[in-house]
């Protein structure tokens, strides 16, 4: 499982011109899942980003998480994540879940998070989106389950 994490001030997402999630401040995530990716990996993730500390205190040093500053999530499955490169100039997409086992396995991240405390918004899983984000920092982290 493969998660970019962006800390955004705002952010929404809109398939065919209706938005199906918007976030004042908090975490937009764009998700991959791959074929090996479990309910252990799920819930490792989930439980990273909850407490992935990378909103700024007091002090202006990064100390706190999404959960800390109310924060929500906007969650946006994205199987172009695991798109191979190294030959040709045309993606291979193999690394990525089919998407019967990637939708399973997304809907119980967001479930995760939530129980976890989290509002969670998202896109529509498989369509075609526009997303919007306003990054803060910018911050950007990647981060890998199994690795």
């Amino acid at each position: 499982m493969k998660v970019v994490v962006q800390r955004s001030k705002g952010a929404k997402v809109t398939v065919e011109g209706n938005v199906t999630g918007e976030i004042e401040s908090g975490l937009v995530l764009l998700v991959g899942i791959t074929h090996e990716d479990t309910m252990s990996d799920v819930r490792w993730m989930a439980d990273k980003i909850a407490g992935l500390r990378i909103f700024e205190d007091e002090s202006e040093k990064m100390n706190l998480s999404v959960l800390d500053v109310g924060g929500a999530v906007l969650s946006i499955s994205q199987f172009t994540l695991y798109g191979d490169c190294r030959k040709g100039r045309r993606p291979n997409f193999m690394a990525a879940a089919r998407p019967e086992q990637a939708e399973v396995l997304y809907d119980a991240f967001n479930k995760t998070l939530q129980e976890l405390g989290l509002q969670v918004e998202t896109g529509k899983f498989g369509a075609m989106m526009d997303v919007q984000l306003t990054n803060d920092g910018p911050v950007t982290i990647i981060l890998e389950s199994g690795a």
